[in-house]
Order: C-alpha cells, then structure tokens, then sequence
C-alpha cells in the first residue's frame, strides 16, 4: 500500500497544483465495522477522522483500504465535507482484484486519482457536475469511474484554481 499512496499523492500533487504532505496512520476502523453489511460505515470513519485530523484550513483526504457504506447507499467510494476540509477515499473497489479480475496498477492508480480529486472537489463545495467526463460527475459504479478523466472540467476547474489561489 505504500506504494500506491506515493503515486497517488504524487499524481494528487501535480492534478492540483499544490503540496501534499503525508500524515500517520490511522488505527484500523474495527469501530466502523458493519456485520451485517460485511462493510465499513463511512460516516463512523469520517467522525473519527474528524477527531484527529490536524487543526488548520488545508484540505486533508484520508485513504483507506475498507469497503465503505452510507446507509443509504450500497457502497460508497468516498466521502467528503462539501466545503469542508475533510475527505476519504477507499480503494477497496477501484482495485480490479475486487471484481475477481487480475490486478492492473495502472487501472487501480488512474482510479484513485480520479477518486480523491472527486472528493477534495467536493470540499471546494464542487456538487456533482453533468459533464460525464470530468472527475465531479456521480460515479455509482467502476465503469463510470473508468469513464471519466481525473481532471475538473473547464467550470469546476476556475472553481478550484480560485481557491487554491487564496
């Protein structure tokens, strides 16, 4: 896992333009388990997440290996405060192995950028946006995933890029 969370702040460095420092691990989200779901509550994860995220204005997106759930959801690839600071990102179901296929790093990484600019979109207050293919739109499944890029559209985009500048 070390390795996909460097390739992924790296790719989240150079799609957003700006520093992203690595923080420590969180304890395993044993609390967050659902045994009848056989899933991780996201909102359980997001509360504790919250609780010891550090003080400041930066944005901080937590990644996690746990499939995640919101009760009325069946699954959730992540979560975020709308205009927030906080995001989580699983890559539980962006791996091809989930989906009993072979692994392909190149698929998962795309993936996960895809994911974590969709959630730190959302902490810029970005809702879901109707160009399929920016990284705002809804992703209910993988193959919607697949089918967006990791970059914002033209209009989420000067969203995002005015305030970053701030």
């Amino acid at each position: 896992m070390e390795e996909d969370v460097s390739a992924i702040e790296a790719g989240a460095a150079r799609l957003l333009g700006v520093e992203v420092r690595r923080l420590g691990p969180l304890p395993e989200p044993d609390y967050a388990f659902d045994v009848r779901r056989g899933q991780y509550s996201s909102v359980a994860v997001m509360r504790a997440f919250a609780a010891a995220a550090p003080a400041g204005d930066a944005k901080v997106v937590g990644i996690c290996e746990r499939d995640l759930f919101i009760p009325m959801l069946t699954f959730v690839f992540g979560q975020a405060q709308l205009g927030g600071r906080l995001a989580i990102v699983s890559l539980a179901r962006l791996r091809q192995e989930f989906y009993g296929l072979p692994a392909d790093r190149t698929a998962f990484l795309s993936r996960a950028l895809k994911e974590v600019a969709h959630e730190v979109g959302h902490t810029f207050g970005l809702a879901h946006c109707p160009d399929q293919a920016c990284s705002m739109s809804v992703s209910t499944d993988i193959r919607q995933v697949d089918g967006k890029r990791a970059e914002y559209c033209r209009s989420c985009a000067a969203v995002v890029r005015e305030l970053t500048a701030r």
